[in-house]
């Protein structure tokens, strides 16, 4: 009897443990701030299990491929609409398992941070909390046969209640454990002006190599006691997050107008044009193609061999600032009979990098730095080399080095940093009112480095 009042406690307090862990099957996490933005990141190796949350753009499953998510009507365009205007995002996605799967999606609201805030789903969603994306069709005439998936957002069984944050969430067979892939978007509501530049840097040191905006908020219309403490700018370059430049203060006040024309905090690396390729056709070569191979089950594309433009001298060339589209000239229907091939990436390198990583980056790999867009060094060849299966299409893409230990990748390795170099940059504007539980978005400005 004494034995087993001396065990008992040890007992309860295994299957206590083993309860605990069966009811954080999926564990929630959030992106780390630029050096330090997103916090109560796990360790790396963690971050690359499927069972976790991420509240950024993600894929979770590999048989899910080509996600496209903008405003509709404008591929091109980031996930922003504006709040009860009408406009529209269109999500689209393809499962390779070729079948048929109930997939359902939810929507999660977000701080500024890309935390989840602490409003209640009524509090935020208009109409059901869940709903199921209805509307697939099967690939034709394609060596690799998918289901393809297409949702219009917001519609009329959800929609959003506030501007601000959201992470749009795609889970399986009815279980919101078992995510699918999550993206980002944003609701905005425009309540004041943002007037803004983009030039190179006024510090002489970065004046080659650096990106300065430059913007004065206009809150005259809408004002706004106390900004250096309610406000917080979020600012973005090419659709990248890991190195977003977050809650800068306006430099100077003057009555309604907030002036944002620092030295320091707002540059970013110019870097360069991005690389690109065209696979619009496996019939014949195209754009930065080498070799086009028939293979057992489908395709493969060999790129030409890349070279490090860290040295090289500035030259313009047309891109669309690491982004894709999704065309083929070999059939009529762009969605569903564009085929997928397994592209190869080659990069000489004359020995490995010991203190980081090397990968494939841009809208191709989600803007993230995951074990499937890292490359491998081979070194009988004195290479970096990765494959990435693609749909047929036309992408942009960079090479970019992530040191052990850091959030925020570096392309100006292997890309070189240019000052007169084009981008894109998106202003985002933040205000939480005395009392609330959320951050929303009052204010979007786009802008171009090159006009």
């Amino acid at each position: 009897m004494q034995k087993l009042i001396l065990v008992l406690p040890f007992l309860l307090f295994f299957i206590c443990a083993q309860a605990n862990n069966r009811n954080n099957s999926i564990k929630t996490i959030s992106y780390k701030k630029q050096s330090d933005i997103f916090e109560n990141q796990p360790p790396a190796s963690d971050y690359f299990e499927d069972n976790y949350l991420r509240y950024g753009d993600f894929v979770y499953q590999n048989n899910i491929k080509t996600i496209l998510f903008n405003r509709k009507g404008w591929e091109f365009s980031p996930p922003i609409i504006e709040f009860n205007s009408g406009e529209k995002l269109v999500l689209q996605f393809d499962d390779l398992d070729a079948d048929f799967k109930t997939y359902s999606y939810t929507i999660i609201h977000c701080n500024a941070l890309w935390q989840p805030s602490d409003l209640r789903n009524y509090e935020y969603i208009e109409g059901f909390y869940e709903d199921v994306i209805n509307d697939y069709s099967f690939s034709r005439n394609t060596r690799v046969p998918f289901t393809h998936y297409y949702l219009e957002f917001p519609n009329h069984n959800m929609r959003p209640k506030l501007p601000g944050n959201y992470i749009l969430k795609v889970f399986s067979d009815n279980d919101r454990e078992r995510p699918v892939l999550t993206r980002r978007f944003m609701v905005f509501e425009q309540l004041v002006t943002i007037e803004a530049t983009v030039r190179q840097a006024t510090d002489l040191q970065f004046r080659d190599t650096k990106q300065e905006i430059r913007f004065n908020i206009n809150t005259s219309l809408y004002p706004i006691p106390n900004p250096f403490r309610d406000l917080r700018v979020v600012i973005t370059q090419n659709g990248r997050w890991d190195n977003a430049i977050i809650d800068l203060k306006p430099r100077l006040v003057q009555g309604n107008m907030l002036i944002y024309d620092h030295e320091q905090g707002n540059l970013f690396k110019g870097g360069n044009e991005f690389r690109n390729f065209d696979t619009k056709s496996l019939r014949h070569r195209s754009l930065n193609v080498d070799q086009i191979n028939s293979v057992a089950n489908g395709w493969e594309v060999i790129l030409r061999k890349d070279q490090n433009r860290r040295f090289l001298r500035y030259t313009t060339r047309d891109d669309i600032n690491g982004r894709f589209f999704i065309r083929t000239e070999d059939y009529p229907d762009d969605i569903l009979e564009s085929d997928y091939a397994w592209v190869y990436f080659t990069l000489p390198h004359n020995n490995p990098i010991t203190d980081g990583n090397v990968y494939v980056m841009g809208d191709l790999t989600d803007w993230v730095f995951t074990p499937k867009n890292k490359m491998e060094y081979n070194y009988r060849d004195s290479q970096y080399e990765l494959r990435l299966l693609l749909k047929q299409g036309f992408y942009d893409y960079q090479y970019a080095f992530l040191e052990d230990g850091s959030d925020i990748a570096d392309v100006s390795f292997f890309e070189g940093s240019h000052s007169i170099a084009e981008n894109d940059y998106t202003i985002l504007l933040y205000y939480r009112k005395p009392g609330d539980l959320f951050d929303s978005l009052i204010g979007v400005q786009h802008l171009n480095s090159g006009i």
